[in-house]
């Protein structure tokens, strides 16, 4: 089971690595084409709000009330039942989602006020953005579909088509920005066009696997169907406590549209790198162990439950601190080698590098809560995390207004990591008070060894990688130079410390129950 579940998460990562690499060429190319301009801010604000949405009804809420639901029905029902679930699901969300597009499009206006009231006093910067809403909105409906689908395959053990998926977007925004672009009035709209097409296309390349599995969805209202309706049930507190993380990043841009111009796109950037680790193991892992840990439950497999989980938090311990360390000494030479080209400045690389090291700092965090909050859903308990949502959620505006002052948008990301850090305790703290997880042997020998480790790697890193004014004098094969070379010798350094120490690979083998 071991070796399942981390060769499920390795091919997971690994179409997110192909999606990553592709989302930062295209945002190397939006960053050399658009700067931090306000036209970019526009954009980015306008693309926040369907994929915060997204969020919610996709990949989080729905996901992680859809796939226990599904694997309740795979171990206790026939197949007929199943594809009957699958059917009327696919109809009711599909309903929903295609009445909330088409209020969304006729409330853009409204919707920009809420998320970004900051750009009510640029009339243009504003106007440009409720027009990029209105483009860009529809991709919810059609990315939330491919989640339903996503679903699909990965409670069945498919997960590498669904994990590939986000690759077809970055490919459709490069396409809109290099081919699209330069015959537009305003260029940037271009970026719009290229979300919209890319979740219709990302929809339709679900359709040939979902065909094979024997599971393409046929889409039937029925909203009382016992099945459709426990998931509806469950959905309702899981909008809410899945996506805390995504409302902190949007009361981040609320608060930054009031900052400088630049604000928003410096906060953009560094969450992108941000977001490279989280993808490629925090959620991938997440992923992968949602429908086992719902198996288990269904199985009333409470050792093997806790046995999963356990397994899951030692490896996002041993890979997470150290990308966590790598980032925040690694951000102003990762901003330059990758974002500072053409409209983007120096003066945006530092900025830049600010929030990207706050953000680094709940990096950790981010990850336990992606991996903690399956331990809530995938038992069907979708309110326990709502509460300590909640809780984060009122903590980080607290944060926010702490520090923003002194901090500017830089106080913003590390208000954000700190309602990450209350908010991943919490969830453990309730996981182990109610018995769910008991955490197996060997925890302190493995942290000490991966503190030691991190921070040998960090030591490396500081005093080695050159001051900033040499990597703005650099060219691009330069910068690219060193940072790889600086980023393999940080690896070698950490795991080379973790072997001295005494760690193995078998030390983290999933315990057979």
């Amino acid at each position: 089971m071991s070796k399942s579940l981390l060769k499920s998460t390795v091919s997971v990562g690994a179409m997110t690595l192909i999606s990553r690499i592709l989302g930062f060429a295209r945002d190397i190319l939006i960053a050399r084409l658009f700067g931090t301009s306000a036209g970019a801010d526009a954009f980015f604000v306008a693309f926040k709000i369907p994929n915060f949405m997204r969020r919610l009804f996709g990949e989080g809420a729905f996901s992680l009330a859809f796939v226990p639901v599904l694997s309740e029905y795979k171990t206790q029902r026939g197949d007929a039942e199943v594809q009957r679930l699958i059917d009327h699901v696919a109809g009711v969300l599909g309903g929903i989602l295609f009445v909330v597009t088409v209020i969304g499009v006729i409330a853009a206006p409204i919707l920009v006020a809420l998320f970004a009231p900051g750009f009510l006093d640029e009339p243009d910067r504003y106007a440009l953005t409720v027009e990029m809403l209105r483009i860009t909105f529809p991709y919810l409906m059609f990315i939330s579909l491919t989640a339903l689908a996503a679903g699909i395959l990965n409670s069945y053990g498919f997960f590498s088509a669904a994990a590939f998926t986000p690759v077809i977007l970055n490919v459709s925004l490069i396409a809109a920005a290099v081919l699209l672009a330069p015959y537009l009035d305003q260029p940037v709209t271009a970026l719009a066009w290229g979300v919209f097409f890319g979740g219709i296309f990302q929809l339709l390349f679900q359709f040939p696997f979902l065909r094979r599995l024997g599971k393409l969805p046929r889409p039937r209202w029925q909203r009382k169907d016992e099945g459709v309706r426990r998931i509806i049930k469950l959905m309702m507190p899981a909008i809410f406590g899945s996506s805390v993380v995504q409302i902190n990043l949007l009361f981040d841009t609320l608060i930054a549209s009031f900052l400088v111009t630049g604000s928003v796109s410096w906060l953009y950037f560094s969450d992108r790198l941000v977001e490279f680790p989280l993808g490629i193991f925090g959620i991938a892992l997440a992923t992968v162990i949602l429908p086992n840990l719902s198996q288990k439950h269904a199985d009333q497999s409470a050792e093997a439950f806790s046995s999963t989980l356990d397994w899951a938090l030692r490896l996002v311990v041993v890979l997470a601190l150290p990308a966590a360390l790598a980032l925040a000494v690694l951000a102003a030479p990762m901003i330059a080698t990758l974002f500072q080209y053409g409209e983007f400045s120096a003066h945006d690389t530092l900025m830049a590098a600010r929030s990207l090291v706050a953000y680094s700092l709940g990096l950790l965090s981010f990850i336990l809560v992606k991996v903690l909050v399956t331990g809530f859903y995938s038992r069907q308990d979708t309110k326990t995390p709502v509460r300590i949502g909640i809780i984060a959620m009122v903590a980080n505006m607290v944060f926010n207004v702490l520090l923003v002052f002194p901090l500017a948008h830089a106080g913003l990301a590390l208000a954000t990591s700190l309602s990450a850090l209350l908010n991943a305790l919490l969830l453990y703290r309730i996981l182990r008070r109610e018995g769910v997880y008991q955490p197996g042997a060997g925890w302190l020998p493995l942290v000490l060894r991966v503190v030691s480790a991190s921070v040998a790697m960090a030591l490396v890193l500081w005093l080695g990688v050159a001051g900033i004014e040499q990597w703005f004098e650099w060219g691009w094969l330069q910068r690219s130079w060193h940072l790889g070379m600086w980023v393999v010798v940080g690896g070698t350094v950490y795991f080379a410390v973790l072997w001295l120490c005494g760690m193995r690979p078998g030390q983290l083998r999933l315990a057979r129950t």
